[in-house]
């Protein structure tokens, strides 16, 4: 292969070319990366709200507990109250935690069909960037032979006769 002034023109063509491919394949990684990073975000807040739901409930029964030791004995009886908020919490957490449980199925889904979507589209960007670096090698050796070809005629030229 002669060395000709195009050469490091090719070459950083060549290197920007799979440089844009890398970074095609590192943006699809990363695409699939934050839906599972939204996934256990998910997973964490459902286990945050449940904590949260015992903690208020903890705070609720301990005020409950403070108004009954304030009270004369028989003033007020607490535990239909206490069971009242329980049944409440217990409501509202099983309601939350289905919903989470939905939205986590339908991110699962996604990022299922995202996957599928991801291996195809790869397939097509390899391919296209594939062609497009065949096609410019292969103007890349046109130009080489041009050049060779401009520095044989400029050879013969030169040449006494």
């Amino acid at each position: 292969m002669t060395q000709n002034p195009f050469t490091a023109v090719f070459e950083a063509q060549r290197t920007a070319i799979e440089q844009s491919q890398a970074f095609a394949h590192d943006a699809i990684e990363a695409q699939q990366t934050s839906i599972g990073a939204f996934a256990d975000l998910v997973e964490t807040s459902g286990a945050l709200a449940e904590s949260n739901a015992e903690l208020s409930r903890g705070a609720v029964h301990a005020y409950f507990d403070a108004l009954e030791a304030s009270l004369p004995a028989e003033a007020a009886d607490f535990d239909d109250l206490r069971e009242l908020v329980d049944e409440g919490f217990d409501s509202a957490t099983e309601a939350q935690s289905q919903s989470l449980e939905a939205v986590l199925e339908a991110i699962e889904e996604s990022e299922v069909a995202y996957e599928e979507f991801a291996a195809s589209y790869t397939e097509v960007v390899d391919t296209s960037f594939d062609a497009a670096l065949e096609a410019h090698e292969q103007v890349e050796e046109n130009v080489e032979t041009v050049a060779d070809n401009v520095d044989a005629a400029a050879d013969e030229f030169d040449a006494p006769a």
